[in-house]
C-alpha cells in the first residue's frame, strides 16, 4: 500500500503543494471581502495567519518521522512545506507591523518589552528566516556539515512558536496545548533516535 502510494507521489509535481498552501491565504482573504472576520478583524487575520504557518511548520516536522515509521515518502515537498510556513510567519509579521502597529517603531519596541509573549515570536521569526534563507541547493554545497546543524534550529523555532500562539491567547485552550505537545512529542522521538533512552533520560537529569 504505502509503495503504491509512494509511486504515485513521485508524479504529484511540487507546485502543487505551493499551489495547497495558497488555500489558507485565499480563504482569509475572501473572508475579508465578504466582511467575516468578526469584530476584530485585524486580530483575526494575525492570528489565522500564525495559526496556518505553525500547522504547515508542523507538517515540516512530520515528513521524516513518516518516512522512518511508515515509509511514507514526503520528502520531496519539505521544502516547499517549509518555505510557504516560513510565508505565512512572515505575513503574520507584517501583518502586525502594518495593521496593528501601523508602523508605529517605538510602540512595537514598548510591547515587546511589555508582552514576552513577542519576543517569543520574534526569536522563532530569527530562527526560521535564517532556514529559509539558507533552504537552497547553493547553501548546501556551501554550508556542508553546518548546514545540518543550522536546520535543526527547526525545533526550537517551533517549541518558541507553540508558546508565543498560546500565551498569546492568554487562556490554556485544548487545541493549541495539543499542538505544542505534537511538537515536544516530535522532538522527543529525534532525540530518542540519536542517543536513546539512556541519553535522552541522563539529559533531563542533568537539566533538572
Amino acid at each position: 500500500m504505502v509503495q503504491h502510494l509512494n509511486r504515485w507521489l513521485r508524479h504529484v509535481p511540487v507546485w502543487a503543494v505551493w499551489l495547497l498552501g495558497l488555500v489558507p491565504l485565499g480563504l482569509l482573504v475572501w473572508d475579508a471581502l465578504q466582511g467575516h472576520l468578526g469584530v476584530d478583524p485585524v486580530r483575526d487575520i494575525e492570528h489565522r495567519l500564525g495559526r496556518t504557518a505553525i500547522y504547515f511548520l508542523l507538517a515540516t516536522l512530520t515528513v521524516t518521522p513518516l518516512l522512518r515509521l511508515t515509509r511514507l515518502n514526503l520528502m520531496r515537498f519539505r521544502q516547499a512545506l517549509g518555505l510557504i510556513c516560513f510565508a505565512y510567519v512572515a505575513c503574520h509579521l507584517v501583518a502586525w507591523v502594518v495593521f496593528d502597529m501601523a508602523f508605529l517603531w517605538a510602540q512595537m519596541l514598548k510591547d515587546v518589552v511589555k508582552r514576552p509573549y513577542l519576543v517569543f515570536g520574534m526569536l522563532a521569526f530569527a530562527m526560521l528566516l535564517a532556514l529559509a534563507l539558507t533552504s537552497n541547493r547553493f547553501s548546501i554545497r556551501r554550508m556542508g556539515a553546518g548546514w545540518r546543524k543550522l536546520h535543526r534550529l527547526v525545533y526550537p523555532a517551533a517549541i518558541l512558536a507553540g508558546v508565543h500562539w498560546l500565551w498569546a491567547l492568554k487562556v490554556w485552550e485544548s487545541w493549541p496545548l495539543t499542538i505544542l505537545g505534537t511538537i515536544l512529542l516530535l522532538l522527543f522521538l529525534r532525540l530518542l533516535r540519536k542517543w536513546g533512552w539512556s541519553g535522552v533520560f541522563g539529559m533531563v537529569r542533568r537539566a533538572g
